[in-house]
């Protein structure tokens, strides 16, 4: 048996050219980023962006001049079964509201053909590239029965036990979420991973498994593997109708990559598979190291941590092509996250909860992150659901990047500059306790009715958060009025200091600017705390009527304005 690698995409172009003559399109955009998240030779999964006024989605696949099937969907993503290997299929998706219909957005891919039988033991696998048991129909999951992985003299180095399926629920996107929160005293189970990073470890709840058309994935905990050694796998018959034997199944690990670049493909052609499988081995060479990680188009569907390591350049391909996503929230795992000294044993107390957002970071310094989208999938307005938790004192860049979230997107501590990006949510989406933080030329935009940010700044005399030549949108169902710019925490020790400099607002932002209850710490801003504005304009740049501003905050004068100006001004960078 082996384990098959992700099949590339061979052929792939989007276009708004419609493959049928849509009616009345005005109005409604074609999907954008219309993209294959993943293929097998029978079955491939599609994703596009959401449509603002759409209602629905209507598809089809040709295979050559015949179709081969359609349908509807409410979803940004459609999974299609029964396909044949080595095949050529053209997919075209249109928004749809009512009697309205967009453009198609088309995109053509080929599927990959049947593997013929490997030896036993398939050089050059990645360290964290998934284990693929392949079936005769698509399998059904039982609720008993291990996987498990051996070193070649049969020390186990990983299992997974379907006893613990039933501590989940499978989503329709295939995530198994935890049915209880996740707490410091949880009992740690094999539906858990403990993520490793410099000393410490993640805990989090994750999918080792998935069906995907006949073919079952089984993603192993983080960091079991070594590099060059080979290992076997058995997997009892109950837990999806087929047994394998010691021996029947071998696989070797690629030697440790030696270049200070480490590569991320899903397709197996890399140095890595997984981003975090690239971040855990970062963390191992030496804290000082630089390093960069480019990560390759595709979405990757991972929680990820990084302790202790600095220098490292976090790259993708673009905002639309490289996607990190993970749903996550408050629900799931406890607070906003920490990490575990040691790898829980199965059934022992986690000690410390891994915590909400979909990246961790920790103890870290001079990290960047340029050209992706880290999105937590958890899609809901309620509950709180980082994107990113910078839990670190020393420096943060990020890049031509899309957060995207709802409540709490971004939390951070340290110095951190974000350029150029897009922060998307509805409640508090942007909040910590910052020595600064700067958003210049960015987007900035409320899902819903709600707060941009909650600061909880310390020291009183720390810069706290900065929005320089920002844009304040908002979707197109916000009402006018119902976001402010912020709200307090209402802690004593902590100081709301925040200002926006020569940013325009869309008609979302409330008159008063400011939510007041409870009040703000200071009382009343200064030119150097609280809250303030200078130089705000509407969507077409005109100055902004600021008469109705809450009277705790102020606006400052052109040259009270100078020491916010510029990035030099702020960070010194």
């Amino acid at each position: 048996m082996k384990a098959l690698a992700l099949a590339a995409l061979l052929s792939c172009a989007c276009s708004p050219t419609p493959s049928e003559q849509p009616s009345g399109n005005d109005g409604l955009k074609s999907p954008a980023n219309l993209s294959v998240v993943s293929m097998d030779p029978h079955s491939a999964t599609l994703r596009w962006d959401a449509v603002d006024g759409a209602a629905s989605y209507n598809w089809k696949l040709l295979e050559g001049s015949r179709e081969a099937s359609r349908g509807s969907e409410t979803a940004t993503s459609v999974s299609v079964s029964g396909l044949k290997a080595s095949t050529a299929y053209a997919f075209s998706v249109c928004a749809v509201n009512a009697d309205v219909k967009s453009d198609f957005c088309n995109l053509s891919f080929t599927t990959p053909s049947e593997e013929s039988p490997a030896p036993d033991i398939a050089d050059g696998q990645c360290i964290d590239a998934p284990l693929r048991l392949d079936f005769s129909s698509a399998p059904v999951l039982g609720n008993s029965g291990m996987i498990r992985v051996f070193t070649e003299n049969g020390s186990e180095v990983d299992r997974i036990d379907l006893a613990d399926l039933a501590s989940v629920t499978i989503r329709e996107d295939g995530c198994m979420i935890p049915l209880q929160q996740i707490t410091d005293a949880s009992s740690f189970s094999t539906f858990m991973d403990a993520i490793h990073s410099g000393s410490r470890y993640r805990i989090e709840h994750y999918t080792p498994l998935r069906i995907k058309g006949n073919t079952l994935e089984i993603k192993l905990h983080n960091d079991v593997l070594e590099f060059g050694k080979t290992y076997y796998v058995t997997v009892d018959e109950s837990v999806a109708g087929k047994a394998v034997a010691s021996g029947e199944w071998t696989f070797t690990v690629k030697s440790a990559p030696t270049a200070s670049t480490l590569r991320v493909s899903q397709d197996g052609s890399a140095d890595f598979c997984t981003v975090q499988g690239a971040l855990t081995y970062a963390s191992s060479l030496g804290k000082a190291t630089e390093v960069t990680v480019e990560i390759a188009a595709g979405t990757y569907h991972e929680m990820l941590f990084l302790r202790d390591k600095n220098n490292v350049t976090i790259k993708g391909a673009s905002r639309s092509s490289t996607v990190i996503s993970y749903p996550n929230n408050e629900s799931y795992c406890a607070g906003s996250g920490g990490s575990a000294t040691s790898r829980p044993a199965k059934g022992s107390a986690v000690g410390k909860s891994g915590g909400r957002g979909l990246a961790l970071v920790e103890s870290c310094d001079n990290l960047r992150i340029e050209n992706l989208t880290i999105e937590n999938t958890f899609n809901q307005e309620k509950g709180q659901a980082e994107t990113i938790y910078f839990n670190s004192s020393g420096s943060l860049a990020i890049e031509d990047c899309n957060l995207l979230s709802w409540q709490d997107t971004f939390l951070t501590k340290g110095r951190v500059w974000v350029h150029n990006s897009l922060i998307a949510g509805h409640v508090d989406f942007i909040w910590g306790y910052p020595e600064v933080c700067l958003f210049e030329d960015c987007e900035i935009r409320s899902r819903a009715a709600g707060y941009i940010i909650q600061a909880r700044v310390q020291p009183a005399g720390a810069k706290g958060f900065v929005f320089l030549n920002c844009k304040l949108t908002a979707d197109e169902t916000v009402k006018n009025g119902s976001v402010y710019l912020g709200r307090s925490a209402g802690q004593a020790d902590c100081y709301d200091h925040v200002v926006y400099v020569n940013c325009s607002m869309s008609p979302a932002i409330a008159a008063s600017g400011w939510y007041t209850n409870p009040s703000p710490n200071p009382s009343a801003a200064t030119a150097t705390a609280g809250w303030r504005e200078f130089g705000s304009t509407d969507g077409s740049g005109n100055a902004l009527s600021v008469g109705a501003r809450a009277s705790c905050s102020r606006q400052l004068s052109a040259s009270e304005a100078e020491a916010y100006a510029s990035r030099a001004a702020v960070l010194g960078w």
